[in-house]
């Protein structure tokens, strides 16, 4: 029989002194994490394509050769063949609401300016080549790889390489191959976890280095992008899921149970939380999470990561709950208050998610929006994943004799307070005969 969820209710003047920390404590890379990463590096760094297989073997029960490792032009075309007429269109829907979304972004960061005949320019240059770490094993997630391809190839980068664990049959997930043939994907790897970021990061016999690695994954990728960032770019380190509400007593207490359900269906160190002004709605939802995730499909999945990291809190005052969101910073963040738009302007997330009809299921699949996004926190200093990272902002200056004229004796000042005499010197010249 399968266990029920049971999720415990805090007050908030109840809380440890170390409760976030220990929330977050339960995501990050413990010691024996990290070393176990870095052996998985130096054996991929040291071996190459040998490591890859013998890790294909040992993680994913899939045995592979040096002729496997990348996915040919007949194994996408195979999955089209396993792939119905409705999930092509659900995909193509995805990628199209992705790139225009992300190509708005970009035409409004170009920026111009002239003044006294100095014209300053930001342009904006692809990154050479991306890895996109696509995450498989219990799940497929084409959606992560539209949200990680797209805006690559909105902002012109010329060689966009994906790896994603195969299954024991050695084949990669075929809603996954089709997704990396819409979006225009150059290459295809069979390689999962913190093997595929290190020979991203490193580059095998068979798998040339990328400049930057993007992508969610497990807490060994998570690690692995870490370790690895020294060397190569990453995106932000995005861990395992995580959706929290805000919530009044103008809420629904089953809408709320039922996209914190869908939220701990990622996996068993997903993550689901509500802080809410009310009681009722606490009892409400704890009572409606037990009966749903018993009756749920991946309910045995869910009730374990409910039981985790699964939390309700009640707070005094909106204030207060404010005050807890943005301290928890979240990935998701789904407000549903009586004036939800007031508040969301005060709150830290990832992603917020704005009334009832904007669950986060939303943000994944039909709102063009990008759903790779920083977790446990970091999303008090790091973005969602847009065409941006994708690019190099280079600044042009162009001047004219007088624009410089204007702006020499100013030049000369700085230039003598920071003991660089030759700066303007450089400048000087240009006004001599």
């Amino acid at each position: 029989m399968q266990k029920q969820a049971q999720v415990k209710i805090w007050k908030a003047e109840a809380l440890p002194p170390d409760w976030f920390k220990r929330q977050k404590a339960d995501k990050k890379a413990t010691q024996k994490l990290e070393s176990d990463v870095k052996a998985i590096i130096s054996q991929v760094k040291e071996n190459g394509d040998k490591a890859l297989i013998e890790f294909a073997e040992k993680f994913d029960k899939a045995k592979l050769t040096t002729k496997t490792l990348k996915v040919k032009a007949e194994e996408i075309q195979e999955a089209y063949k396993k792939t119905s007429q409705k999930q092509v269109a659900a995909l193509k829907f995805m990628q199209e609401k992705v790139s225009a979304f992300q190509k708005q972004q970009l035409n409004q960061t170009e920026t111009k300016t002239t003044n006294d005949g100095i014209t300053v320019q930001t342009v904006l240059r692809p990154i050479e080549s991306v890895g996109c770490y696509v995450p498989g094993g219990q799940a497929a997630y084409p959606s992560t790889l539209i949200m990680t391809a797209v805006p690559a190839k909105v902002a012109g980068v010329s060689r966009i390489v994906v790896c994603s664990p195969p299954d024991a049959e050695g084949k990669v997930n075929p809603l996954v191959l089709v997704a990396a043939d819409i979006c225009g994907v150059d290459e295809v790897y069979k390689v999962g976890g913190a093997q595929a970021i290190a020979a991203l990061a490193y580059g095998t016999e068979t798998i040339k280095p990328v400049r930057k690695i993007v992508g969610p994954g497990s807490k060994y990728v998570t690690a692995a992008k870490v370790l690895v960032s020294k060397d190569v770019a990453i995106d932000m380190p995005a861990g395992p899921s995580e959706v929290l509400v805000l919530a009044d007593e103008t809420a629904d207490a089953r809408l709320i149970a039922y996209d914190m359900i869908s939220q701990a269906e990622h996996g068993g160190d997903s993550v689901a939380g509500l802080i809410t002004t009310s009681n009722k709605i606490a009892m409400q939802v704890q009572d409606n999470l037990s009966r749903l995730a018993a009756l749920a499909e991946r309910g045995e999945k869910i009730s374990e990561a409910l039981g985790k990291f699964g939390f309700i809190i009640v707070c005094e005052s909106m204030e207060e709950a404010a005050g807890l969101v943005n301290r928890f910073a979240p990935e998701h963040l789904e407000v549903m208050t009586a004036k939800p738009k007031e508040i969301a302007e005060k709150l830290t997330a990832g992603l917020i998610l704005i009334g009832a009809y904007s669950p986060v299921a939303l943000s994944d699949y039909g709102s063009g929006t990008n759903h790779v996004l920083p977790t446990g926190g970091f999303a008090q200093a790091f973005s969602g994943l847009s065409a941006l990272d994708f690019t190099r902002r280079v600044s042009t200056v162009e001047s004219s004799k007088a624009g410089l004229a204007a702006v020499k004796d100013n030049i000369k000042v700085m230039a003598e307070a920071e003991n660089l005499p030759n700066h303007y010197k450089a400048i000087q010249a240009r006004f001599e005969k």
